[in-house]
């Protein structure tokens, strides 16, 4: 991929880490922070940007949980500026957190900041919850909220700097609380209008297959709520990617990096949606298990994302069940192969642990594919734990894209 003329967002997403125990026996979860829902991580999207500077200063830059990237006005505006961040779920917030310490130059801070709650839409009905100062060129300032008031729309009112006559700047705001519904996304299938010229996605389930034209694009993956996470392929260049789905459906807000790459994405990758319909490619094969099958013969291995654990438990979740279905009616398909199923983790916790949450992960989908029909003799279950990572651990989409499973034919 090359990146077109397009604003590079500095967006690094963070998919809640997701720790896994043997069906019927309970683990002690790794503990961490408590994930933040305003974030393009939970599938949160900004529906009114103020103005911005350009560039990599963006006003998404806000909700990309990266203390590095933020948003800048253009020069010359200090007056008050509002963002209205677009929740996935309705959602309690109970605490506000700011970053300003990577600012452009002292005293461009956001200084007095108002954030408000509101159920009914992005222009109405915001009720104050919280009234914060921040310093000057510090990160992690965290601030209880003054009122818990439920709601899917948060509105960010940056009052004024700290006294600098040129810029306004905020690099990162987090929130912790209650996600209160949990909504399943409707199927997003269709071709979008992309920055990589026409997207054909299909999804069955959990699973995404499709097809993008330009230089013969394939992909593979899955979805989790709003989150779409899959695999670009072009030819011998790949790499992992991630959308976010409007709460309309309609547009995709995204991401991707080269395989192996770590920090700032190589580009983004956004689209409208055209039609329902999936359409197809010359270069595609067609569904999840067509690709599922043309990638192990082409490649010998295959990366499954779309099969998602309950928290702290190795149990596949129901809406996951399609997809392990459809990896053994693709075994059903070729009795001849052996597969090696391999889990992966991200880097949380110890390596021990890690490699027993791993190997946990890999037994439940080889159990899973027994259950349905495929002798035990054709399947082995392997742990890498977090030993080969395809993306940075030190962020959360790297640790997000590095907790996956593999097929691999023996």
């Amino acid at each position: 991929m090359r990146i077109r003329n397009v604003t590079l967002f500095l967006i690094l997403v963070a998919l809640g880490s997701t720790s896994i125990q043997s069906q019927g026996q309970r683990k002690t979860a790794v503990a961490g922070p408590q994930p933040s829902l305003v974030s393009f991580s939970a599938g949160a999207l900004i529906v009114v940007a103020p103005p911005e500077y350009g560039g990599s200063w963006s006003a998404m830059g806000v909700i990309d949980e990266r203390p590095q990237s933020g948003w800048a006005t253009p020069k010359g505006v200090v007056s008050p500026q509002v963002f209205v961040i677009e929740l996935p779920e309705r959602t309690v917030l109970k605490t506000l957190t700011f970053d300003t310490a990577n600012t452009d130059g002292t005293n461009r801070g956001a200084k007095d900041v108002m954030v408000e709650m509101s159920s009914t839409d992005a222009k109405s009905g915001f009720q104050k919850i919280g009234q914060v100062v921040l310093k000057d060129k510090v990160n992690n300032q965290t601030f209880p909220v003054t009122a818990e008031v439920p709601g899917r729309w948060v509105r960010l009112t940056v009052q004024n700097n700290h006294g600098a006559p040129d810029y306004l700047e905020l690099m990162d705001f987090r929130a912790t609380g209650t996600q209160l519904t949990h909504t399943p996304v409707a199927n997003i299938s269709g071709t979008y209008d992309t920055d990589y010229n026409q997207f054909h996605v299909l999804q069955e389930g959990t699973s995404l297959t499709g097809c993008y034209e330009y230089k013969e694009g394939v992909l593979t993956g899955g979805i989790e709520g709003r989150v779409l996470k899959f695999t670009w392929i072009e030819g011998e260049s790949k790499g992992p990617a991630i959308m976010v789905v409007s709460a309309d459906g309609k547009k995709l807000v995204g991401l991707w990096w080269h395989e192996n790459q770590s920090g700032a994405p190589a580009g983004v990758w956004n689209g409208e949606k055209l039609s329902d319909k999936v359409g197809s490619c010359p270069h595609w094969a067609g569904g999840a298990a067509q690709q599922l099958t043309k990638d192990l013969e082409e490649f010998g291995r295959a990366r499954v994302y779309g099969i998602n654990f309950d928290t702290d438990s190795a149990v596949i979740r129901e809406e996951s069940k399609q997809t392990l279905e459809r990896i053994a009616s693709v075994l059903k398909n070729k009795p001849d192969w052996k597969m090696t199923i391999e889990g992966h983790t991200d880097s949380t916790g110890s390596a021990a642990h890690n490699q027993t949450l791993s190997e946990q992960r890999a037994r439940s989908v080889t159990d899973f594919l027994t259950a349905a029909g495929i002798p035990a003799t054709r399947l082995k279950a392997a742990g890498f734990g977090s030993s080969k990572p395809v993306a940075g651990n030190e962020t959360e989409l790297g640790r997000a894209q590095n907790r996956r499973v593999e097929l691999v034919r023996q």
